[in-house]
């Protein structure tokens, strides 16, 4: 299991300010949840965290680890014209800091962006009607999601504002053809917003398997009961299951907060 000194940095813990160090830590607990459940696509998409201050600078994943390795100090710092901020052995990838920049410079309340490419997530993505109130998952996760269509490989500056734009004061997107986007205030709530996403694809996909004309939807009565239940969002309940996802890292994945 990789460390801080076998990624090819020291610890930077006591190096940076505590503020930072948090996010840090935070961040590489989110890359190794995503490994823990076989969200992961190899080095490829991406998690960020606005480090606390009025820099708008963020951490992402070093391209070329896997997700399952990556410590709080082997993160880079970056600026929102994708400059590296501190001495690092590793770069960035291109496509993370189109899409990353994009939601930390225009939503203030993006502490925590992730973007997957988890099978079921690009397989919703990828059918016409996108997620369906098939399940209670689906009914939590609806009214805060948005779309987002296909442009490519994400390379192209430009397409930062359309990708904002459709975003909205969304939480959650579909990026069509593509994969999935959680945007939290915390990284309990980036977690828990994309755990929801994630699963609700997954039911999706496997209720589908019926054929399309076999499927229940959930009564539009019932829709709009689960929208004002879920008035507040979901950020109780992924505060709650925060410290046990932490502890569930500690048994599988130890050495995030290296």
């Amino acid at each position: 299991m990789a460390d801080g000194n076998m990624a090819g940095v020291g610890s930077l813990k006591g190096k940076v300010s505590a503020e930072e160090w948090q996010a840090r830590v935070d961040l590489a607990a989110l890359y190794r949840l995503v490994a823990l459940h076989g969200w992961d696509d190899m080095i490829f998409t991406h998690i960020s965290a606005r480090i606390p201050g009025p820099e708008h600078h963020f951490l992402i994943n070093p391209y070329g680890q896997f997700f399952g390795e990556i410590t709080a100090s082997s993160l880079v710092k970056i600026d929102l014209d994708g400059k590296i901020l501190q001495e690092t052995p590793y770069f960035i990838n291109p496509a993370g800091f189109t899409i990353h920049s994009a939601v930390h410079a225009a939503r203030e309340d993006a502490k925590f962006v992730m973007h997957l490419h988890s099978d079921q997530g690009v397989a919703v993505a990828a059918q016409k009607d996108g997620l369906l109130p098939l399940s209670q998952h689906a009914l939590i996760v609806l009214p805060q999601l948005a779309y987002h269509d296909y442009e490519g490989i994400a390379l192209n500056l430009d397409e930062r504002e359309r990708l904002v734009a459709d975003l909205g004061d969304k939480t959650l997107m579909l990026l069509k053809n593509h994969g999935t986007l959680s945007v939290g205030s915390s990284a309990a709530a980036c977690w828990i917003g994309m755990f929801y996403l994630e699963r609700a694809c997954k039911q999706q996909v496997m209720a589908l398997s019926a054929g399309r004309d076999g499927v229940l939807h959930a009564p539009d009565s019932a829709q709009a009961e689960v929208r004002g239940q879920m008035g507040g969002g979901m950020g109780m309940i992924g505060g709650l299951a925060w410290p046990g996802c932490l502890r569930s890292l500690d048994r599988a994945l130890p050495g995030y907060d290296a």
